[in-house]
C-alpha cells in the first residue's frame, strides 16, 4: 500500500497536461515511484476504468464483508470488558481514567481486574492491597453511577492448580479471572491437570488467555522485554469441557500480540458448547478499544452472541 500511496502523491504533482504527456508517451515509468503495478493503476484510472488490481482486491474481500457488518454487531452487544488492569498492577492508568475511558466507549461496567500477588513483575496485588482496593472502587462506584466497576482480579494459577488469592477474598470480588502466567512450557498432562484444577474452581468466572502465547515481541512493566513464545500444551477439549461443566467462560483475549486461543481452539470450544468473554486485557484507556479484534474473531469461528457473557447486563452477569 506504500508503493500506491508514493504513486498517488507524484501524479497529484503533476499538471493535466504533463499526466497527458506522459501516458501518451509511456514515460509514467521514468518518474521515481512509478513501477509497474502502480503505471497500470493509474493508467486505467485516468481512463476511467476501474483497476484491474482494484477490482481484484474487491473480489477478495467482498465475502469478507457480512462477517465485518456481524461483527460490528457483536461489537455493539457488549456491555463491558471483564479484563483490564489499572496502575494498581502493571497498568498504566489510575481505575478512574479506565472507567471514566470504558463509559466514553459506551461501556456500562468494567471489570477490573489486577494482578494477583505471587506475580511480582506485575506488581501483583497482596490481600491487603486488594482490600484497599476494593475500598476505592466502592467509592468510585457511588460517585460514577449508573456506570459500575466490577471487583475482580486476574489470579495466577499455580502450579498446584490453585488460585493465588485467599478464598474468603475472592468470595468477594464481582469477577475472577484465572490464568497461568509461569511455567507455561509444562509437559501437556501437568498443564491440563492444571488448568482443570483452576476451571472447577467454583470462584473462576473466566479462563484468561488459555494458551499463553505470544505472537509478538512485547514491553513489560519495568521495560523489560518479552519475546514471542509458542502456546502451552494441555488438552484443550478436556478443558474446554470442564468449562462447560462448571460454567467458566473461555476468554476471547482481543490482545493483538495474544489473539488467545486460536482460532482453531475457539472453533473447538464453541463447537463444545463453551460460553466466552470478549475482553481487552487491556493496560491503558485506549487498549479498551480492541475489542473489535476479539469480535471479527469470535464471528470467523462461529460464537454466536448470546453466548458471550459481557453481552450482559451488570445485574445478569452477577446473578
Amino acid at each position: 500500500m506504500k508503493a500506491f500511496r508514493t504513486a498517488a502523491t507524484v501524479v497529484a504533482g503533476l499538471d493535466d497536461a504533463e499526466l497527458d504527456r506522459r501516458i501518451r508517451t509511456r514515460t509514467l515509468k521514468d518518474l521515481k515511484g512509478i513501477g509497474d503495478k502502480t503505471a497500470a493503476v493509474v493508467l486505467a484510472a485516468h481512463r476511467g476504468e476501474v483497476p484491474e488490481y482494484l477490482a481484484t482486491l474487491e473480489d477478495q474481500y467482498a465475502e469478507l464483508a457480512p462477517l465485518a457488518d456481524d461483527a460490528a454487531a457483536l461489537r455493539a452487544a457488549l456491555r463491558g470488558d471483564l479484563h483490564a488492569h489499572s496502575d494498581w498492577s502493571d497498568g498504566g492508568s489510575p481505575i478512574r481514567e479506565m472507567a471514566e475511558a470504558a463509559m466514553a466507549i459506551g461501556h456500562e461496567y468494567l471489570a477490573l481486574t489486577d494482578h494477583s500477588p505471587r506475580l511480582t513483575v506485575a506488581n501483583g496485588l497482596t490481600a491487603a492491597r486488594l482490600e484497599r482496593q476494593l475500598d476505592e472502587v466502592a467509592a468510585l462506584n457511588e460517585e460514577l453511577a449508573p456506570f459500575r466497576i466490577l471487583t475482580g482480579i486476574e489470579c495466577d494459577i499455580l502450579v498446584s492448580g490453585e488460585l493465588d488469592q485467599t478464598d474468603e477474598l475472592l468470595g468477594r470480588l464481582d469477577v475472577v479471572v484465572a490464568s497461568v502466567h509461569s511455567e507455561l512450557r509444562a509437559p501437556r498432562a501437568q498443564m491440563t491437570e492444571r488448568m482443570l484444577a483452576a476451571v472447577e474452581n467454583p470462584h473462576t468466572d473466566v479462563l484468561g488467555h488459555c494458551t499463553g502465547r505470544l505472537l509478538v515481541e512485547r514491553e513489560q512493566a519495568g521495560g523489560k522485554r518479552q519475546r514471542p513464545r509458542p502456546e502451552s500444551e494441555f488438552d484443550a477439549e478436556a478443558v474446554f469441557r470442564a468449562c462447560v461443566e462448571h460454567g467458566t467462560a473461555v476468554e476471547i483475549n482481543s490482545r493483538p500480540e495474544r489473539l488467545d486461543p486460536p482460532r482453531r481452539l475457539l472453533t473447538l470450544a464453541e463447537e463444545l458448547g463453551c460460553d466466552f468473554s470478549i475482553d481487552t486485557d487491556a493496560h491503558a484507556p485506549g487498549q479498551l478499544d480492541w475489542q473489535d479484534a476479539g469480535c471479527i474473531r469470535a464471528v470467523e469461528c462461529g460464537v454466536p452472541a448470546d453466548r458471550v457473557i459481557n453481552t450482559r447486563t451488570a445485574d445478569e452477569l452477577l446473578g
